[in-house]
This record gives structure tokens, sequence and C-alpha cells, in this order.
């Protein structure tokens, strides 16, 4: 359980109880078509939270009612942050699985990226990043296919002041590629990567840090998570954020807004007192604003941040204080039984030059052969490619993909390859953990360069 600083404006606290499952067959739930964002659905409540455990074990208390009428039942956030690279599938299918067979939309939140918090008190996560894909891999296989919502590093954009220049591009091109591992193992998910808050960085600068964390691949961002302001001006915040983004040719981006203590003031930053705030606007994806996706409960109502109490324990005086006085949730509707149907996600190409797909010029290849796709994503002086590996009728133990850049064009940085040379053709060989490829399968890797990226070719050769 990780031990969170006392860091002024932050918090992020840790919930990693697995909760032993069976996978059930999962059901499609609606992704758009609502009068909020590009989600609709119910977020998924889980019987084994902390706070359930708790109320079932207290039935006598005389805060028991108050916390489990207004927190306990609830959805909040599944905290997955330990480096547990053995047995992370297991404990993400079993959630997700249960979460499917209560056709329910799941909230995890990963905190696992190397150097989190700045070697902090909440310092922990992946050994190096290497081991941090091989993680997030495994993580990504036990997410199905159905609508998942991932909060993606709390505090890894917003807060970098440890990290070198080649640390922090090291960190960009980890984030991307953690993005595209989620999206490619589960089309269905919903990524949304670190945005602060409303009183830290700019909203110039927080679009910033989202593109050169590869935004353009994910959903949108959060916000909140560690802090307490009002959702109005978290939102107004989004805009912001959005509209800069939109300026940089990367449009189609929604919010989250963690309301989960958020309902009144907003003083002392650590909420291990609690008496001056409430919990916030209960969980929903019925936003009823475009750029909102969701308001979630993320940081779950009554564990501790780590001043007062561990970070991640949960305290019923701390919850008990949040929720008193707090008006009760709305009533809501069962959920249907017949399951809605699943719209894959889209994204909205860039408002400048549009992202261009080269495909492959032929069907994949047949016997010990690969072949691979280019899909780019240009904006003004740059631009970012995805590249598809797909084996032949046989699968491959390694792979090399040349790609014959466009004149004036330079790779400034690759993930899920190592790269030789950095402009005309440039060669891309397999790392360690998808050199192997089953038959008919595609793994993935992807490179950011200067210059213009549309009319790059690329080839592919087996090992």
């Amino acid at each position: 359980m990780a031990i969170l600083s006392p860091r002024r404006r932050r918090s992020a606290a840790v919930s990693v109880a697995a909760v032993a499952v069976t996978a059930a067959a999962g059901v499609a739930f609606a992704v758009g078509g609502a009068s909020a964002g590009t989600v609709s659905g119910t977020l998924y409540r889980d019987p084994s939270s902390a706070v359930v455990r708790w109320v079932a074990a207290n039935p006598g208390d005389s805060r028991a009612a108050v916390i489990r009428d207004k927190i306990a039942s609830q959805p909040q956030a599944r905290w997955f942050a330990n480096f547990n690279p053995s047995t992370v599938q297991s404990e993400v299918s079993g959630f997700v699985g249960a979460a499917n067979a209560a056709q329910q939309i799941p909230v995890l939140s990963v905190y696992e990226i190397t150097n989190r918090d700045c070697g902090g008190a909440s310092a922990g996560g992946a050994p190096d990043l290497n081991q941090y894909q091989t993680w997030v891999s495994n993580f990504a296989r036990g997410l199905g296919n159905q609508t998942v919502m991932i909060i993606l590093e709390t505090d890894s954009l917003a807060l970098q002041t440890c990290l070198s220049g080649a640390e922090l591009n090291a960190r960009n091109q980890a984030l991307t590629t953690a993005t595209q591992t989620i999206k490619s193992a589960n089309p269905n998910a919903k990524v949304y990567l670190d945005g602060g808050h409303s009183t830290w960085n700019s909203a110039s600068d927080t679009a910033n840090r989202l593109r050169a964390a590869g935004v353009q691949y994910a959903d949108g961002f959060f916000t909140n998570v560690s802090n307490f302001n009002p959702t109005s001006s978290e939102a107004n915040f989004g805009r912001a954020v959005i509209s800069a983004l939109n300026g940089m040719g990367i449009s189609g981006k929604r919010q989250v807004i963690d309301t989960s203590r958020n309902g009144g003031a907003s003083g002392d930053w650590c909420a291990d007192d609690n008496t001056d705030r409430r919990i916030g606007q209960y969980p929903t994806t019925n936003t009823g604003d475009s750029n909102i996706d969701a308001y979630l409960w993320v940081k779950p109502p009554g564990e501790a941040d780590g001043c007062r109490y561990a970070a991640g324990s949960f305290q019923p005086d701390l919850a008990y204080s949040l929720a008193n006085g707090a008006p009760n949730p709305p009533t809501t509707a069962p959920p249907t039984t017949t399951p809605p149907t699943t719209t894959p996600p889209t994204t909205t190409p860039p408002t400048t030059t549009p992202p261009t797909t080269t495909p492959p010029t032929t069907p994949p290849p047949t016997g010990n052969g690969c072949s691979a796709s280019v899909s780019l994503n240009q904006w003004a002086g740059g631009f970012t490619a995805s590249v598809n590996v797909t084996a032949g009728s046989a699968a491959i133990n390694g792979w090399t993909v040349t790609i014959t850049l466009p004149g004036g064009a330079a790779i400034t940085g690759a993930w899920n390859a190592q790269a030789s040379g950095a402009s005309g053709t440039v060669r891309f060989t397999n790392v360690s953990y998808n050199g192997r490829v089953g038959a008919g399968q595609t793994t993935n890797f992807g490179f950011q360069g200067t210059g213009t990226g549309p009319g790059a070719t690329a080839s592919c050769t087996a090992s």
C-alpha cells in the first residue's frame, strides 16, 4: 500500500484489494447516444470494496446507515497499484468479468508508472519502464471486449518536477504505448490521461503535456483526482484544455471529473479532517455536457490520503464526515435485461491536417512472413505514427519493419521497438516482449517525428 506525502494540492490514495470472481460472459454496453459525452450506461458498484466490507462487518455502528446509503451504494474506481505482473491479468479479468455480468461499466485506476509521486511518500510502481510495459500488457489482457473506463496514472503528467528531459520523454512514450496497448487489447476501452486539476497547471500547459503523452490515441483526460475543486471550476478548466487541444489539431477529446469529495469547502488539501467537505455529484455517465463523459468517484470516499491515517486505509469517521448532511443519491431503475449495443469508439481527425493511414497494399503473407501498416497523426511541424505488424499463416519469432520517410522528416523517439536510423530509411526491430506474434495476429509499435509524416511506406521481414 502506497503512503502519500503531504504535497500541497495533491492526493491520490490507493485501493488494491483483489476480488476473486469468476469472469462471466460479458454483455455490450452502449457508447454514445446520450445527452452527455461519449459514454452511456450504468457504472459498476463493486460488492467487495473496502466500504462495503466495513458496512457488512459493522451493522450496529451508529455511522453505518449513512455510510451505507450514501457511499457504499455508489460505484467507485478500483485502483491497480501493486507491481504484480504475474497476477494482474487475473485480477483485472475477475473485476471486469463481474461488471460485465452485472451489465455495468467498471472504472479502473492504473497507478503503476515508474517513479510515481516523484519519489515521494507514494513512491513505487514498476521498477523501470520496460517492466511497466510488461505489466500494462498483462493488465490489458484482462480487460475483455466490453466498455471499461481507464484512469491512467494519476499525477503522471501534472507532476513532473523530478524528471530530466530524457526521463520526461521516456515517460511520455510509456504513456503513449500504454494507451495504445490498452486500446489494442480492448477497442471498447475508454482511456483518460492525467489532466491535473484547475488550480495546478494552466490549461495550455496541460494540453501540451497531454499531447506529448499521446492523448491523440486516448479518449480524453481526467481531472480533480488530486483535489476537491468544484465541479463547475473543473468543467471550465476542461473546456479550456479541450480548446487548446483543438488548436493543436487534436479534437474529439472528452473530460471526466472526480467528484468524490468536492461537495464542500476546498480548504486543507489533505482531507484527513474532512470536516469542511462533503461528497459531490454522485457518479454517473449522464452529465448533460457534451465535453464530459462522466462524473466519477475515482478516489474512494473514506479512504485516507496519508496525513492522519495510512494512505488507502478505509476510515469510517472520514466516510461519515463526507456523507453526513449530503443529499441522498438519486434513485435509478435497474439495468435493462436486453443489453444495448456497443459502438466502437472513434477518433475525430485533427482540424488541421487529418491523420493519414497507409494500409497494407497486399493481403497478409502466407508462411513465415509478416506485413506492416502505418497510421499517422500529423500536426504543424510534427507527427506520431502507429505501426501494426501482422503475422502471416504461421507464427513468427521476431520482425524488422523498414520505413522510408519523406524528405525532411526525422524520428525523435520510438516505443515498443528499437529504431536504427533517424531519417530516410529507418529500421525498427522488435523488443523482447513483442517479437513472437501468433499466426494471423498483430502487435504494435510507434514513433514520433518532426516534419511531414504522410507518404511514409513500410515493409516487414520476419525472423
